[in-house]
């Protein structure tokens, strides 16, 4: 795939709501039963009335669709080469209304990459995590799948237009998890976590209310996934000093 094809990607989550009190009593009930597994070993023992669902919740519902919400959505794509070197264009879409959020994501899809024989979309751990919670988010706010996106009943050589660099890297092993801060230090590629890491943006988001520094945050893993497709795949390397933010 020529990479002036792909729209690179990430999001950034949240829990849905600020803390576990929040709330109602059904869906904390239903955090109790899916968030089971989370439970720390030196609790396992206690009655369920007894863990501690507040700290676990505030830990964790941002990695379940369920229970959390997106905040950002990152899209980066290259432009033309100059030079002999490629240069790219970020952009972000967020915001406190995940479904604003979503819809503009959709409609940038469905115009500009909306055929999956010529275009593709591109992230770290994708197929795992970013393209099933933007679906569930989409579907949960109603919103129409656009054809990227509409992945049931497809079949593994119909979603050669999910390109996945965690994937890329396994080369067919699948026993192992490679960060993308690790791969961009053996890349020789600028870290993604030099302000805040996924763990904080939780309470970026909520105590300090600064959208603007998770969307930095979520751009930079755009330029380094960007810059580590390149050198898995062997069609160069990008420069920060080359990216444009829109």
């Amino acid at each position: 795939m020529n990479p002036r094809q792909i729209l690179f990607l990430d999001i950034e989550t949240v829990s849905g709501q600020k803390s576990y009190n929040d709330l109602d009593a059904r869906l904390q009930l239903l955090w109790q039963k899916k968030a089971a597994r989370f439970v720390p070993s030196d609790q396992k023992e206690l009655a369920r009335d007894e863990i501690d669902w507040s700290a676990i919740y505030s830990d964790r519902a941002a990695i379940l669709a369920e229970f959390g919400k997106i905040i950002c959505i990152s899209v980066g794509y290259m432009l033309p080469k100059e030079n002999g070197e490629w240069s790219m264009r970020i952009k972000s879409f967020s915001g406190t209304d995940e479904k604003s959020v979503l819809q503009q994501f959709a409609d940038l899809l469905s115009t500009s990459f909306g055929d999956q024989t010529f275009s593709a979309v591109c992230g770290h751990n994708v197929k795992e995590f970013d393209i099933p919670y933007i679906c569930r988010r989409m579907l949960i706010h109603q919103l129409s799948l656009p054809p990227a996106l509409q992945l049931h009943g497809k079949k593994p050589w119909e979603l050669n237009h999910i390109i996945d660099t965690l994937q890329l890297w396994k080369f067919g092993d699948y026993k192992h998890y490679t960060s993308l801060d690790l791969l961009a230090s053996v890349f020789d590629i600028p870290s993604p976590k030099e302000d805040i890491d996924g763990s904080q943006v939780g309470s970026v988001f909520y105590e300090d209310e600064d959208l603007d520094r998770i969307s930095r945050y979520c751009e930079r893993d755009v330029f380094v996934t960007a810059a580590v497709y390149l050198q898995i795949t062997g069609e160069g390397s990008l420069d920060e000093k080359q990216v444009t933010y829109a």
